[in-house]
């Protein structure tokens, strides 16, 4: 894709057809509706703010929590690729304006592989997104350093694409915390503190040593991690149950990316460039669960070297996604 404005990453669609599967985490529900009609409209408004903020591509894909939150595994993976032949559709209407990432039903890890597959392949998706843990029928859920997600893994790492950890609350089993205090689920604390966890599970699970190759995107400017992984690195060096061929934040630094959405937050990006690199970031606006202008105008506005405004708002999303 040819052209010299910012590619969006983490930007979210429906229809009406998959309504049922996207959560309205904490919204009024008047205002959820103009949401939902915001997440469906593919052709008017939402091409026109891109246009207005100098927004070439969005990545498109299922917001959360989708077919995470399908516990019925065949109906997962049914919704995962009646999801993605939706998006396939929408792409091909503006090949110069979206791509996609697909939606996977984890909680069938093979099945998932074998989506993941179709979807990178027949359909021209750049990628996976996965809302969270995967909801399994006996009221758990599925992490994804878990021995049975191998074979998803495996594939991913053969494709060459990326996988974008996207958040969700975490398991009612394990609200206590936040009880009485509800504001803090979803987008405005719980979402980064289950996303990160989940994230470091991955990492501390050794799946970068079985994988070197797979690259995972997290969104929120990294939902909480690049501050914290020195820390966590340093306290891992004495904790005997750690045996990992990198330290956890060398694999951060080389397994990772982090994006823009939701989190405009100049004194956040700084720490974020410092910890990374500019190579690292990307740009994205979360749209419509925040508004397009909020990201866009506060990165337009950066004091920060021409170079890297390149490389994150359009030139890091170009190498990564191959567009």
């Amino acid at each position: 894709m040819e052209g010299n404005g910012k590619i969006a990453l983490e930007e979210h669609f429906v229809t009406p057809e998959l309504e049922g599967v996207i959560g309205a985490v904490g919204w009024d529900p008047q205002e959820w509706q103009k949401v939902i009609a915001r997440l469906e409209d593919t052709d008017g408004a939402r091409l026109e703010e891109m246009d207005r903020l100098g927004i070439d591509v969005a990545v498109l894909s299922l917001g959360s929590d989708g077919v995470q939150a399908v516990s019925d595994v065949a109906e997962a993976v049914d919704v995962a690729r009646r999801a993605n032949d939706a998006l396939a559709a929408i792409v091909v209407a503006h090949p110069d304006r979206y791509a996609g990432f697909a939606a996977v039903a984890l909680q069938d890890p093979e099945a998932a592989a074998g989506e993941a597959t179709r979807a990178v392949r027949e359909l021209g998706f750049v990628g996976v997104l996965v809302n969270g843990f995967s909801d399994l029928a006996d009221g758990g859920a599925r992490y994804y350093d878990e021995p049975e997600c191998e074979p998803f893994w495996a594939a991913l790492e053969e494709l060459g694409v990326p996988f974008y950890l996207h958040p969700r609350n975490p398991l009612p089993s394990q609200r206590r915390i936040y009880e009485g205090r509800e504001e803090l689920l979803g987008p405005t604390w719980a979402f980064a503190v289950e996303t990160g966890t989940h994230a470091l599970r991955l990492i501390t699970g050794g799946l970068f040593d079985r994988h070197p190759g797979v690259q995972v995107i997290l969104g929120h400017l990294g939902e909480q991690l690049p501050f914290a992984m020195a820390r966590l690195t340093q306290r891992m060096a004495h904790n005997p149950r750690v045996d990992l061929a990198r330290p956890p934040r060398e694999i951060f630094r080389e397994n990772f990316h982090i994006t823009t959405s939701g989190n405009a937050h100049t004194p956040s990006l700084l720490g974020a460039l410092m910890e990374l690199g500019a190579e690292r970031v990307m740009f994205a606006a979360d749209y419509p669960f925040e508004e397009m202008a909020d990201t866009t105008v506060w990165f337009d506005d950066l004091d920060i070297s021409t170079a890297d405004r390149a490389k994150i708002g359009r030139g890091n999303a170009e190498r990564l996604l191959g567009l």
